[in-house]
């Protein structure tokens, strides 16, 4: 089934200025979805999963948040947090009329949907959580970061560098996910620093206590042998939130390159969403 896509912009105002963010719209309808990307990569890594959505009858979002792909990239540390990030979801979805949405997202895009369910738990119909970064990635995520982090200050001509290398190469030509790691190594030093400065020192995620709050129902999905987005991660927060289901993917690539089965419970889950007034019964996969 063909759904139509449209790109679109809003602009975010501030006391350091003016922002733009960008976004891809598709389908239409009521029946709200908003997808988040993961850390330092582009919008267009949920492009799968938005058709996918939308050829299920959903009106599906996918942002690029402040710093990432398409939209703007200050290099102030202090514009970016998780709170920052969830602030513009919901901006987003008064930019766009939309009372309530399913929010989801990836990694960062995660923390993010579980910050706007905090932040605006009347504008959440529902979460679809993949591979949130909690209390048992805490050493590892410092491990991974950290490199970036200070080539991005000492040594930018490493990010510049690659920068050159990786922009020329035509997205059409190469493999879909190819093409989002070349997207998401085309970094500029100053503000990729910035990025990854603001989510070490900020407020990574809700915590324990805020995430125990959270009623709406939600679809958390692990996996195993990452230790950046650990399975036990997931496992714990599906148990934190009262209407939450638990699944597994066999790996960090299934909803990657053998999405059906994910897909599958991800437009059910956000169709059952749309379909109850709150509340969607816990079920398994």
């Amino acid at each position: 089934m063909l759904v139509s896509e449209r790109i679109g912009q809003f602009f975010l105002e501030s006391e350091d200025g003016r922002d733009r963010l960008e976004y891809t719209e598709y389908g239409a309808g009521d029946a709200w979805v908003v997808l988040l990307h993961g850390q330092l990569m582009p919008r267009r890594m949920q492009q799968p999963l938005a058709r996918a959505l939308a050829a299920e009858g959903l009106h599906v979002i996918t942002l690029d948040l402040l710093g990432h792909g398409r939209s703007d990239r200050p290099a102030d540390p202090f514009a970016y947090s998780v709170t920052a990030f969830a602030e513009q979801v919901i901006a987003l979805l008064d930019h766009l009329g939309a009372p309530q949405a399913v929010v989801g997202g990836t990694s960062l895009g995660a923390n993010v949907a579980l910050e706007v369910a905090t932040l605006a738990p009347r504008r959440v119909r529902g979460l679809i959580v993949e591979m949130p970064v909690l209390d048992n990635a805490l050493e590892a995520g410092l491990i991974a970061f950290a490199p970036l982090l200070f080539a991005a200050r000492f040594l930018p001509v490493t990010v510049t560098g690659l920068r050159m290398l990786t922009r020329p190469v035509p997205r059409g030509i190469v493999p879909f996910w190819a093409g989002i790691v070349l997207d998401t190594l085309d970094q500029r030093p100053a503000p990729m620093a910035a990025v990854v400065h603001g989510m070490f020192f900020g407020r990574i995620a809700p915590p324990s206590r805020e995430r125990r709050a959270i009623t709406v129902p939600a679809l958390v999905v692990g996996h195993g042998a990452d230790p950046v987005h650990p399975a036990a991660d997931a496992a714990m927060l599906a148990e934190e939130m009262p209407h939450a289901t638990f699944v597994k993917a066999t790996s960090i690539l299934e909803w990657r390159l053998r999405p059906q089965r994910l897909d599958r419970l991800a437009a059910g889950f956000a169709q059952a969403c749309w379909r109850s007034p709150r509340r969607a019964r816990r079920t398994g996969a």
